[in-house]
């Protein structure tokens, strides 16, 4: 037989005892509780043995069954010192811990299970930097014995005797507070010298802890002491005042507050909280924190509009001419607010309606909503929405916060003063979500008309009726409006603005409004019709009419000072060129439709928020091996687009008169100017696909033409959006013939009939029939 060798003679086969949350030290005596039956098998294979039980923690403390996996490697070997059999079936059971140990091999399902243990020797040679470490350590464990109190005297000075760094480290460990996982951490760590430097840190840890928790204590204590004294003074303070005659018998403060109670005409339940808290409010000391809570709630309960209402005026032909004097167009708008007063002169059991405009920018949303309390003689109130992130902001804080106060509804109904407003919600898409909760799961309950009638406000703490306040909520777009809050209102679009409208709302309202504003008079100046669609043309790109207001105040800005400087000045007429003078270059170049035939130029036509454009789609060809090339910022879907046209060519080519093998050897490049401007949508389908065929036949589109409309592999064309706007685009830039799907027939009563006498119109069904009006020599009959 070979002789072992150093490291089988320091390898033994132990009995393997799992602890849960506990981690054994070498030279530690601890009580366990054992319970689970492979651990009691293992204690008794240990007493029959008298051989060391091996000590391994784990690493999920839930496990009820532990596997390798679930087991640390590094664990303590151990003499088991007593037993005790415990009436429960569990087994009391005092170990010592002798050394460590590293599992080579682990024999989980032997009964009882056991570990292939390679004990781990930790040499610490002496030196002066170890000796630093053990007195440094021992100065942070004396102090921490010190601070804590759990430590006796008398460990600290046994402590003092040991002379070996890795005993004293170990002997630490065992009285060391910290997680199961930082004391495995120190078990697993075979340095001595790093050991102590880990244990110092730790103990300076809590020492440091323990010297706040102090500072604190002594804090808190000194804040009680005085709030007694404090509280004992007020107690003599109260018998003083109740010997005079305190506010019990009728004092001004308590005296005002009842008389507000009384006059708020609260519901029966709202009184009741009302008198409950003035009753608690007598009893209060005169200087009690908690008395100036209870009466800035009596406060605010008083002053919110219980009962108090305006009447509405129900003069249809009233409403419907300040309305028209206030906005211009918006019919749709205008009409359900007069459905509104109607079904309110019929019926008194109505409730209010919840109207959401959505439009872009510019549009007259907010101003709109003044304009509906002025129709029906209600009062006005607005709440911006843009930003808020925090639930109470809606529902207010709860008593118990200090400074708490009622939210933005409430605040609001008291400040308007009545319980039938017009409510404004502006910038309901601006609201954000973070962790104090979501502003817009709060608005669910206030503009839900089956629940409003009895809002619950966290401060209030009562149930508030909204039912009869007019909710005009405005957002900018429909999507960023949580689906369950969009699903609560009745959505009005606002489209942006024509440039037909825009010049109709500069001649009717801004116009003398800017005159007005800056002190002229109509014999100052005079705005003709060509300088006013100039400024919209050339100066402004917007759908609505801020910035037209912005330059036509620049120009009355300019006039007055002409006006001061040359009193005798004539009147000005504002025509084009006065424009250019008054507001310098164009800062947007106007667009025209070609006036020569082009090869491979199709006219489409975009919606933009500004209104409408044209599109000059260019398509040239080269010889290659039939790579499609799309540039100018172009979206998903109209390459896509391109692409469904480029098919079409290639299926059709025999019927187009194309080779068929065209698309194999000539590169196809589509361009669309303007690259700096991102571009998408499929309405340019029909555009593509007679600008492609127009560069593979050389034959140019007629002249003047502009077409609009989805295509499809089979050669359908099917209807796009924006009609109006895509339109007066058109018939801006010069054109007189537009091809449209047929299914668009619909929008035409949207369209101006000045348009409609000026253009003719092509509906058609299938691209075939765009393609015969677009390279067709005779005159196809435009339709309507």
């Amino acid at each position: 037989m070979p002789p072992k060798t150093q490291e089988q003679h320091q390898t033994a086969r132990l009995p393997l005892l799992p602890l849960k949350d506990a981690v054994v030290f070498p030279r530690m005596v601890v009580p366990l509780i054992v319970g689970r039956a492979a651990s009691l098998a293992a204690v008794e294979e240990c007493l029959a043995s008298e051989m060391p039980i091996f000590l391994l923690t784990q690493t999920d403390a839930s496990e009820e069954h532990p596997t390798a996996e679930h087991l640390h490697r590094v664990g303590t070997a151990a003499n088991v010192l007593q037993t005790t059999r415990l009436p429960d079936g569990t087994m009391k059971v005092v170990v010592e811990g002798l050394g460590r140990g590293r599992v080579r091999r682990f024999y989980l399902d032997d009964a009882p299970p056991e570990a292939l243990v390679v004990r781990i020797d930790r040499p610490a040679p002496p030196g002066d930097e170890l000796a630093g470490m053990m007195r440094a350590a021992l100065t942070q464990f004396e102090q921490y014995a010190r601070l804590s109190g759990r430590v006796a005297p008398e460990i600290v000075l046994s402590l003092k005797e040991v002379a070996e760094a890795d005993v004293l480290a170990d002997m630490l460990c065992a009285y060391l507070p910290g997680g199961v996982e930082e004391r495995q951490e120190l078990l697993e760590t075979t340095d001595a010298a790093r050991q102590l430097e880990r244990i110092t840190g730790l103990l300076m840890r809590e020492n440091e802890l323990f010297e706040i928790e102090r500072t604190v204590r002594e804090r808190v204590r000194e804040q009680m002491e005085r709030g007694q004294r404090e509280h004992y003074l007020q107690e003599q303070l109260k018998a003083i005042h109740q010997e005079l005659g305190g506010r019990e018998e009728g004092g001004d403060e308590f005296t005002e507050l009842r008389t507000l109670v009384k006059k708020a005409k609260m519901p029966k339940e709202v009184r009741e909280k009302a008198e409950h808290e003035l009753a608690r409010y007598t009893r209060m000391p005169m200087m009690s924190p908690e008395g100036v809570v209870i009466r800035t709630y009596l406060e605010w309960l008083a002053e919110v509009p219980w009962a108090k209402r305006t009447r509405d005026s129900i003069d249809i032909v009233h409403a419907q001419q300040v309305l028209d004097e206030d906005h211009y167009g918006l019919e749709k708008v205008k009409e359900r607010i007069l459905e509104f007063l109607a079904v309110r002169k019929l019926s008194q059991d109505v409730r209010g309606p919840i109207l959401c405009l959505v439009g872009p920018p510019g549009v007259g949303k907010t101003s709109l909503g003044q304009s509906i309390a002025r129709a029906m003689n209600r009062k006005f109130v607005r709440v911006s929405l843009g930003g808020i992130r925090d639930e109470a902001e809606i529902r207010g804080h709860r008593r118990t916060y200090i400074g708490a106060l009622p939210g933005r509804i409430i605040q609001s109904m008291k400040k308007v003063g009545v319980k039938n407003p017009v409510f404004m919600l502006d910038e309901i898409d601006k609201m954000n979500v973070d962790f104090r909760g979501d502003p817009s799961s709060a608005l669910l309950e206030v503009l839900d008309p089956a629940q409003n009638k009895a809002f619950s406000d966290h401060y209030l703490e009562v149930e508030f009726d909204l039912s009869e306040v007019f909710f005009v909520a405005t957002s900018n777009t429909e999507f960023d409006i949580p689906h369950a809050l969009r699903d609560r209102m009745e959505i009005v679009r606002m489209p942006g603005y024509t440039s037909y409208e825009k010049a109709a709302i500069a001649k009717g309202f801004l116009i003398p409004k800017q005159i007005k504003t800056c002190g002229l008079k109509d014999t100052h100046l005079v705005f003709e019709s060509d300088g006013i669609e100039t400024i919209i043309a050339r100066y402004t790109r917007e759908a609505g009419v801020r910035e037209l207001d912005r330059q036509i105040a620049g120009i009355c800005r300019k006039v007055a000072r002409k006006v001061v400087t040359e009193p005798e000045q004539p009147r000005i007429p504002v025509r084009k060129t006065e424009v250019i003078e008054f507001l310098g270059p164009p800062k947007y170049s106007e667009q025209y439709a070609e006036k020569k035939p082009q090869v491979g130029v199709a006219v489409g036509m975009a919606w933009t928020e500004a209104g409408g454009d044209i599109l000059n789609i260019e398509t040239s060809t080269a010889k290659g091996k039939g790579r499609l090339t799309l540039t100018g910022q172009l979206g998903s879907v109209m390459k896509e687009s391109a692409q469904a046209a480029h098919t079409y060519l290639r299926a059709h080519a025999d019927a187009l008169g194309l080779p068929a093998d065209f698309h194999k050897t000539l590169d196809m490049h589509i361009h669309i100017p303007e690259g700096a401007i991102p571009k998408d949508g499929p309405s340019a389908g029909v555009a593509l696909l007679v600008s492609m065929l127009s560069a593979l036949t050389g034959k140019a589109p007629r002249v003047g033409l502009s077409m609009t409309g989805e295509i499809t592999l089979r050669g359908r064309v099917l209807p796009v959006g924006g009609i109006k706007e895509k339109v007066l685009a058109a018939h801006r830039a010069g054109i007189r013939r537009i091809i449209l799907p047929k299914e668009n027939e619909k929008d035409f009563p949207e369209i101006h009939e000045e348009v409609r006498r000026d253009i003719a119109f092509t509906l058609v069904e299938e691209v075939s029939e765009a393609l015969a009006v677009a390279f067709g020599d005779d005159e196809t009959p435009g339709g309507e």
